[in-house]
């Protein structure tokens, strides 16, 4: 669908300098968009002869639609057989929705503010009672829980776990609570938003309950997971996906180590996790540890003395020297960490990390941002739910996110069976030294 915005001088002169400028420009948007959709469905633009055409329009009809910058009015065109059905609203307003309705709730409830009063009203375009709020609130529940509950069909080989945290008015008090969430990449290599728990904690507990439900649900078939180094999200892994392969971000990782180096070796120490790190193989890496550790693998770096001349130091020993607790940090986590090094090259740059998510929480703190507390925990789930459904849907009719070919060919070599070992071999006696 190719679209073009075409404005009047008269047009273009109100939404400059009119009270209702970007109200104005969103409609001339959203109704050329509509008209666009239509053309699309019909296989022909207004008055236009062709082949391929598949109806004819039949005038439009007036629909409201609220947004974050006011109430819009759109002319919705309808073709004579009825079969045209824009996505617009039901994409668009979903999230939006979810949004009014928390401020409504926050005056509902009588925890707003003027300002958030004054917000809700010009959203809605009129007072509102708790009743209307309830009504709503019942119709938009229903469309997330859906979401929230569909079946999970067929398997997900990586899975990605992450958390975010918003403030939500519960036990007397603004509480900061936890929005446990869930990436899956499909065996056909399409993304998906799998779930998400709204929870006091970030706990073990809560770790471990939601992924039973996601395993419920019908979660198969995951050969590697990407999280952070929490304790309790490690263990909920161990006990609820046991066998698989688990990788502790690496953003996380680096940081740690990184707030544990003194500043002026953190260069340094950027380059030997880089060595580490993105080694071949997760023998390789050891190998290039050790090596680091032992003082067989120097780094030179030329370094301002005291005495205003400069002269050359292996920065990798000043790092035993200076930076031992990044070290043992780095040393202590290695095993997991290299583990990501065990799937084909073309999947480790994007499964070492948990971006994905962090990208994915951006998202919804764009929409979080405006609310600031949640009147309570149901409106967190279903404001954030709202917005990753859309996002979903997104992701799931897009373009793959990774070709699972290589895979395939990966997983098979993986579980063949190992060879029996060969008797004449083993009862050979051992050689003296």
């Amino acid at each position: 669908m190719t679209l073009s915005i075409d404005l009047s001088d008269e047009e273009l002169e109100k939404i400059l300098l009119g009270d209702r400028g970007r109200d104005l420009l969103m409609e001339k948007v959203f109704n050329q968009i509509l008209q666009a959709e239509m053309t699309d469905h019909l296989g022909a633009d207004r008055y236009e002869r062709s082949q391929d055409r598949s109806g004819h329009r039949n005038g439009s009809y007036e629909r409201q639609l609220t947004t974050r910058v006011g109430q819009l009015t759109l002319e919705v065109p309808r073709c004579k057989d009825g079969s045209f059905s824009t996505k617009l609203f039901q994409r668009y307003q979903r999230s939006e929705k979810a949004l009014v309705l928390a401020l409504m709730e926050m005056v509902v409830q009588g925890v707003s503010t003027r300002r958030v009063k004054k917000i809700t009203t010009e959203l809605c375009g009129r007072e509102f009672a708790k009743s209307t709020v309830s009504r709503l609130t019942k119709r938009l529940d229903e469309q997330v829980k859906a979401w929230d509950e569909r079946p999970l069909e067929g398997e997900y080989p990586f899975l990605v776990l992450d958390a975010m945290h918003v403030k939500v008015r519960r036990q007397g008090g603004v509480r900061s609570t936890a929005v446990l969430l869930a990436v899956g990449i499909s065996e056909e290599g399409q993304r998906e938003i799998l779930g998400l728990r709204v929870a006091p904690g970030e706990t073990e507990e809560a770790w471990k309950s939601f992924l039973e439900q996601l395993s419920e649900r019908g979660l198969t078939g995951v050969e590697h997971v990407t999280s952070d180094r929490d304790r309790g999200l490690k263990e909920a892994i161990r006990r609820q996906l046991p066998g698989v392969i688990w990788t502790p971000c690496h953003a996380h990782l680096r940081r740690n180590v990184l707030d544990d180096t003194p500043d002026k070796w953190r260069e340094s120490m950027k380059d030997l996790m880089d060595e580490v790190l993105q080694a071949s193989s997760q023998p390789e890496a050891w190998r290039i540890f050790e090596e680091i550790l032992e003082g067989e693998r120097p780094k030179m770096v030329t370094v301002a003395n005291g005495e205003g001349q400069t002269e050359e130091i292996n920065a990798y020993r000043k790092l035993r020297e200076e930076a031992a607790p990044a070290l043992a940090t780095l040393k202590e986590t290695l095993e997991d960490a290299t583990a990501v090094l065990s799937l084909p090259g073309k999947y480790r740059r994007r499964l070492r990390t948990t971006n994905m998510i962090e990208r994915l929480i951006e998202e919804v703190r764009r929409r979080e941002n405006v609310i600031r507390i949640f009147p309570n925990m149901d409106s967190a789930w279903r404001l954030i739910g709202a917005v990753l459904a859309e996002k979903h849907e997104e992701w799931s009719t897009g373009r793959k996110y990774l070709d699972m070919a290589e895979f395939q060919d990966w997983k098979k070599q993986a579980r063949r069976p190992e060879p029996e070992p060969d008797e004449s071999t083993e009862r050979q006696p051992a050689m003296a030294t």
